[in-house]
């Protein structure tokens, strides 16, 4: 996020070079920087002649190069942006020419997501040498909350730990997706008001009361009756709630306390940098370890591998509601 910040406060300084080249897993920050692009180097008056978009699944390099060899019209800069651009990989390569003596009044943006460029070949060398080259990494699930923490803040807003838990636990770590339901939470809330559970559960649906957070936490607290309310509700709402999530979360959970367990030192500060936990984590752990022995979590871990296999289907035909009866019964 910080590479980002740097690349758009370059570009609004008027430092923008001829090439950026935005490649990795993460398409989310690829789009933010070429849409950025897309929207402020020209006037709007300039794009109508000087911005061309391109797709990769329908050009190919010669005529990405053409393209970028145009001059400009009545404008100091022309914009070409390749979407897609993963589509051109066999052949990718066959820029590093034109990489090499860029159009001066040429931006060119190549959008290489999912996919990535061989670092020992000219291509990249010229890039570095000429251009921007950035490499968008997804983000570990562990993250995210602190991501959306941030881009809140940026927006003018505060968010509760718990909510922001709730959206990943929710929404996953897909964050073009995220950050649109946080557009869409930003409308409704009033500017500097902290986004809480309730107020998600409000304009996004979400269940406050009702989610994995809250399962996980009811199990780690041995609240049986807790527990089997909220697999109760997931019985009855299957389609927001899949057990296959259900059950992954858990698991990897289990597999976290595993590790705990395996600790010869339970210091915070040993637990947060051997366990790559956030520091507010480890009670929650602590307190997990004391009602689950070591010999109980492998037990369990166990138990969830094989629950993991029947949710998908293989090897027994049962229902959402069977399943979650029997996590709970295996776990309890």
């Amino acid at each position: 996020m910080d590479e980002v910040k740097l690349i758009v406060g370059n570009i609004k300084k008027g430092n923008i070079a001829p090439i950026y080249f935005l490649t990795g897993e993460e398409p989310y920050f690829i789009d933010k920087i070429s849409e950025f692009i897309e929207k402020s180097i020209l006037s709007e008056e300039e794009r109508g002649f000087n911005q061309v978009v391109l797709y990769g699944k329908d050009v190919t390099v010669e005529d990405v190069v053409g393209n970028a060899k145009r001059y400009p019209m009545m404008a100091e800069r022309q914009v070409v942006i390749v979407k897609e651009a993963q589509h051109l990989s066999r052949t990718i390569e066959g820029l590093a020419a034109y990489a090499e003596q860029p159009q001066p009044s040429t931006v060119l943006v190549v959008c290489y997501k999912n996919s990535k460029l061989d670092k020992r070949k000219k291509l990249y060398k010229e890039i570095q040498k000429k251009g921007v080259f950035f490499e968008s990494k997804k983000l570990y699930e562990n993250k995210v909350a602190d991501w959306i923490k941030k881009v809140l803040k940026v927006k003018g807003y505060g968010i509760t730990h718990k909510a922001a838990e709730l959206l990943v636990e929710f929404l996953g770590t897909d964050l073009g997706r995220i950050d649109k339901e946080l557009d869409k939470l930003c409308m409704m809330v009033p500017k500097g008001v902290e986004i809480t559970p309730e107020a998600i559960e409000l304009n996004i649906g979400i269940s406050k009361d009702y989610n994995n957070f809250e399962l996980k936490k009811a199990v780690i607290e041995r609240d049986f009756v807790k527990a089997a309310r909220i697999v109760n509700y997931f019985s009855q709402n299957p389609k927001d709630n899949p057990f296959v999530l259900t059950v992954s979360l858990l698991y990897s959970f289990f597999i976290q306390l595993l590790g705990y367990h395996g600790l010869k030192d339970h210091s915070k500060a040993n637990v947060v940098s051997s366990l790559g936990v956030r520091p507010f984590l480890v009670p929650e752990i602590q307190l997990a370890a004391k009602n689950y022995p070591m010999r109980r979590v492998s037990e369990i871990v166990s138990h969830l591998r094989q629950l993991d296999v029947k949710g998908k289907g293989v090897g027994a035909g049962m229902t959402q509601q069977d399943l979650l009866k029997e996590l709970l019964i295996r776990i309890f």
